[in-house]
This record gives structure tokens, sequence and C-alpha cells, in this order.
């Protein structure tokens, strides 16, 4: 009889005393305290300790230059205006350097705090605080100065049992699974309602899966229901894009958060799937050896299709699809994105509308 083969390896006891060995022991490498310094006496220490070897606060070589743009450290410096919850920042005593206090991540936060007291950081692209756009902190009244200096940023401070290599490690990690949220999983986030649950009910639509194959980790991000909010959204507003995608998008979300006809919506949905079985040889995709469909060419084609059966719901293609779909006018249309220019935008989607009802 042939012996079984194990699905799984057997550890014996003393295999996993030692690990619970190794774990408790690295643990007590990590050891660390919860404290609390105010913005002005942060940015107050992190400044002279550029300027001498006393223990201040002090940036490490491993970290990244200084990175943030303008708009990136405006954000930043409006949620603390606003009184929004921030990450911690994490800090280490360094016996390398005296006992001086090391930033292990937070380094861009820090000098985004330095450049606004500084008065070097004019804010922009603000879209709450508005009217703060082109402030610098010294435009602030007297009192809201204060109040900011005075806030309070929580520091997880390592203890000194942590070397360089476990900060150094440790920063690596923090910045490697801090991943930036797609578009769609922010909105969702804020927009949270029967129309995003709508969103992700037709992103499940059997046909759409089949002809619209995305990747598993687009996938992940969301990036299903992303396509089917922009075929919603151009295909209602399209006359109305004059401005940032990721803007637009938000601003019909909120709108459709309000109040909506899922049963029109899915209709139409449904009706362009279908035609696009029925006529399109590969469906959305690129062709036959294709796995992944690129969002400018399902955005371009299903617009198209949609506004083309508004004008002919009986529709009937003017001429076969492969005529203009391979053709090197259609592949320049849906090469390059040109997601925010609104001439692009419209132009690749009246350019397959008007294949399919006049063959122009």
């Amino acid at each position: 009889m042939a012996k079984q083969l194990e699905l799984y390896p057997q550890f014996s006891v003393e295999d996993q005393m030692a690990a619970e060995k190794q774990i408790a022991d690295l643990q007590k490498v990590v050891d660390y305290q919860i404290t609390e310094f105010t913005i002005e006496f942060l940015v107050q220490k992190y400044q002279q300790g550029k300027k001498t070897d006393t223990n201040d606060i002090f940036v490490p070589n491993y970290q990244r230059k200084f990175v943030w743009d303008r708009k990136k450290q405006s954000l930043f410096i409006e949620s603390l205006l606003l009184g929004l919850p921030i990450p911690y920042m994490f800090s280490a005593d360094s016996p390398e350097h005296e006992g001086r206090v090391e930033i292990v991540d937070g380094s861009q936060r820090l000098r985004t705090l330095e450049a606004f007291l500084d008065n070097k950081l004019v804010l922009t692209g603000l879209k709450k605080l508005n009217l703060l756009n082109e402030f610098r902190f010294e435009d602030l009244p007297l009192s809201r100065q204060r109040r900011f200096k005075g806030r309070s940023i929580k520091i997880i401070k390592l203890t000194d049992k942590a070397d360089y290599e476990v900060r150094k490690d440790i920063f690596e990690r923090i910045n490697i699974t801090a991943t930036v949220l797609s578009d769609m999983e922010i909105r969702r986030g804020a927009y949270e309602s029967d129309f995003t649950k709508f969103l992700e009910h037709c992103a499940n639509n059997n046909k759409f899966i089949q002809l619209c194959p995305i990747s598993n980790k687009r996938n992940d991000r969301e990036e299903a229901q992303e396509m089917v909010l922009r075929f919603f959204a151009y295909g209602e507003n399209l006359h109305n894009f004059t401005q940032i995608v990721k803007d637009f998008n938000d601003d019909y979300t909120k709108e459709k958060s309000k109040g909506f006809d899922a049963a029109v919506m899915e209709e139409d949905f449904e009706n362009m799937l279908d035609f696009v079985d029925k006529h399109f040889p590969y469906g959305f995709k690129k062709g036959v050896n294709y796995s992944s469909t690129p969002r400018v060419r399902f955005e371009t084609l299903s617009i198209g299709v949609h506004l083309a059966l508004k004008e002919n719901p009986n529709l009937m293609p003017a001429q076969p699809i492969t005529n203009w779909i391979d053709s090197k006018e259609f592949k320049e249309h849906v090469t390059s994105d040109a997601a925010n220019n609104r001439n692009r935008v419209i132009a690749r989607i009246n350019y397959v509308k008007n294949k399919l009802l006049f063959n122009l």
C-alpha cells in the first residue's frame, strides 16, 4: 500500500517551543511606548537636531528625501486644521547617536509641519477649506496659529532595545504595506449607499464578467465597480464632463446616493452587454489571447454602444465591427488614456457611436 502523502508538515514540540521563543525574543526587541508632542515642540526639536548633536529629533539616512509635493503637504495641513485623526509617527531612541530621537516613519509629515510653520508652504488644492488656498501659516488668525501649534501629535516610540536593523526593518515594512486606496475604494467609503451596492451588483453580472475580464489584482482594488460607474456616469452625463474624471465620478456617485432608478439603469447596462455579446467578436478585449481589459477600451466601447442604442434601440451595425475595431484610427483613440481630457474622451466615444450608427 502506497504511503499516504502528508498534506502538512508535522512539527515536534521542540520545534514549536523554538518558534515561540523566537517570537518572544523579537517582540522584546520592538518594545515601545506611546507619547505625545505638540506640533510646535516637535518642529523646534527637529530644527535643533539639524543644527546640533544634542538630544533632539533627526531623520536617519535610510529614510527617503522630502518627496511630498505642495498639494499633498497642503492636504495634510488641512486634515490637521479640520481636527481629523492622522496616523501615528514612529520614533526610536538612537544609541548610535548618543540618545537622540530618530524618526523611523513620519518624516514627510514632520518636514511638512516645519515648512508650514516657517511660512515656506503656500496651501493649494484644498477643497474643504478652499478659502485657505494661497494662505501661509502667518496668514492665519493668531488664535488659529496658537491652536495649530498646540495640537498634539501621537508618536510610537521604540525603546533602546530596537537596534538600527530593527528600526530600518520597521520603516520598510510600514512603507511596503501602506497601499494607497483606489479612487473607487475611497468613494465607497465616503458614499456608501444603495447606489454603491448597485454598482457592485452590476459588476457581478455574469455577462459583464465574461465580456470584460479583469485581472485579480485589479479586481481586488474594485476595478470592475470603477468601470461600471464610468459607464453610467458618462452614459448619462457626458455632455457635462468638464473636470477631472475622479471629481466627475465623485459628484455623480454623491448625487446618485440620494436616489436613482435601478431598474432603468440595469436595463441600459444589460442592453449594452447584449449588443456587445452579439456583435463584438472578442467582447471588450483586444483579441482572443488577451486576458484583461484596459479601462479606456471598455469605457470607449460600452458608452459608444449605449449612446448609439439610445438613438436607435433596434440598432444593427452599419458595417462589420472588425472593419474599424482593428483599425489604426481606433487604436489611436484607445492607446492613450487622457482620462481628464474632455475632447479626447468625447471624441473616442463618439467615434464608436458614429461607426455603429452611420459608418462615419
